[in-house]
């Protein structure tokens, strides 16, 4: 992931800090690259839309950071032990690694379903074992751990006096009404708020799945999962953690009391959570007949694609209410689009001044609603106004080639585009990065150049020079 010397983003991105309640700038910290940690999916059954609402928020800032020019490291974490694998596992009777992996496997095939751009890490829970128990060893050292009297360990609460400061509760307040999470891994705590570290094991629970570990036999809890990933890959502060509303408490907090008295240093600086996904108005439940997955609903003939499109279009920090009749409004909206695109495609009148006038005042209109902590409403309203302006330059006569430059910019972001490719089988959006790339090479803008590149090399190809000039062809996913 080298190239030239990065030197910041073109536009600077204000997004909405969870732990301050307010929009902050969000940069790297080092100037080079941006450290994301996303909490990614519980790999016991197959991610649903509500799930898939939180990847694709994940998915558009990650985008975002890229349009505007910085550097990102991603890590998306797979939650492969925890109560619902190994439950799964003993049921079935097979190891937790035979248990978890087709769920992994359909994950993947889901985030390629929907165009989610590939993080540069998917670690596994199993695999950084090792790095959760020295944590947990150096909390003890340092007293903010201690064992239980059935040899679990559990993380004391009350010994660091900022817990609560993302979610703003008062330890006191947390007593009463703990989520059911939490009780669920209470075993012989001092108290009801503290939280497992380390989990002993126990064979009616556990049937044959556990660690040998200084810290006995058992297995990690949740929360130091994640905590252990995260370091281990991006070190001690991240630039940025992301998630859904339903961790900021407990999961997010207890991240941030380990992982800081762990290193003494802080764990993330800023923290983006997107809100809830409901269905049919109401929480998503299988008991209710509301329950999706994304295997389901293409099952009813939807493409990826338009899911995509029904997910993405309101504001990540507001509720979104998910219907089929929306899913079929999507539907139409991306034939609303495929049909100008065609229409585009077919004028054969040159380029005009009023053409490239709306490019230049949409593209603004839109990125200006992306830097301000990703406005899609906004950003997508100004996609159907240029779309609607458009019709109009051509009905009127007019070429309006600019028009469609603008809205192949536009899906670096959305990714809604439809699937046509040109002959040579390389996506229309990627030949658009490629025009960027040489435009800010003729004017010596390395950052943005080497931007357009790692972003071309991520999806899979490699830039090529040929007689004729650059091309790109199939390589390696970096």
């Amino acid at each position: 992931m080298g190239g030239a010397c990065y030197s910041g983003p073109v536009k600077t991105l204000r997004l909405y800090n969870t732990e301050t309640r307010c929009k902050e700038p969000l940069l790297p910290a080092d100037g080079k690259r941006l450290k994301i940690y996303t909490c990614g999916p519980t790999v016991y059954n197959f991610a649903h839309i509500g799930n898939f609402r939180t990847y694709l928020f994940e998915d558009l800032l990650r985008r975002s950071c890229l349009y505007i020019g910085m550097k990102v490291e991603q890590v998306m974490n797979l939650t492969d032990v925890d109560d619902k694998t190994i439950k799964g596992a003993c049921e079935k009777g097979v190891s937790l690694g035979a248990f978890t992996q087709p769920y992994i496997d359909s994950f993947f095939e889901d985030l390629k379903t929907l165009r989610i751009q590939p993080a540069e890490h998917y670690p596994r829970a199993t695999d950084y074992i090792p790095q959760m128990v020295e944590m947990i060893q150096k909390l003890l050292k340092k007293g903010y751990a201690y064992p239980g009297q059935d040899g679990s360990i559990y993380y004391a609460i009350s010994k660091f006096p900022s817990y609560g400061r993302l979610s703003h509760l008062e330890i006191e307040s947390l007593e009463v009404g703990y989520s059911d999470r939490v009780v669920r891994d209470e075993y012989e705590k001092e108290r009801a708020c503290d939280f497992v570290l380390w989990k002993a094991y126990d064979p009616t629970r556990d049937g044959e799945i556990f660690w040998e570990s200084a810290l006995g036999k058992g297995r990690p809890g949740w929360h130091i999962e994640c905590s252990a990933m995260a370091t281990a890959l991006l070190g001690d502060t991240l630039d940025l953690h992301v998630g859904g509303v339903d961790n900021i408490f407990p999961h997010h907090e207890n991240e941030i009391a380990q992982s800081e008295a762990c290193t003494g240093c802080t764990f993330a600086r800023h923290w983006t959570h997107s809100e809830h996904l409901l269905v049919q108005n109401r929480k998503m439940s299988k008991s209710l007949g509301n329950f999706y997955t994304l295997r389901d609903l293409l099952a009813l003939g939807y493409t990826g694609r338009e899911v995509r499109f029904a997910l993405i279009q309101g504001h990540y920090r507001s509720q979104m209410n998910f219907t089929l009749e929306g899913l079929a409004a999507a539907r139409s909206a991306l034939e609303r689009l495929d049909s100008f695109i065609t229409r585009l495609e077919e004028s054969g009148a040159a380029d005009s001044e009023q053409a490239a006038a709306i490019a230049r005042a949409m593209l603004d209109s839109f990125e200006e609603a992306l830097i301000d902590d990703l406005n899609l409403p906004v950003a997508f309203a100004t996609l159907f106004d240029l779309i609607r302006e458009g019709n109009s330059l051509i009905d009127s006569g007019h070429g309006a080639h600019s028009l469609k430059k603008a809205l192949l910019k536009m899906d670096q972001l959305l990714a809604i585009f439809p699937e046509a490719l040109p002959e040579d089988g390389v996506p229309a959006d990627l030949l658009a990065l490629l025009e960027t790339r040489q435009q800010a090479r003729a004017s010596k803008n390395w950052a943005e150049a080497d931007r357009c590149r790692y972003e071309i090399e991520t999806r899979g190809y490699i830039i090529e020079d040929t007689p004729k000039g650059p091309r790109l062809k199939k390589g390696a996913i970096k």
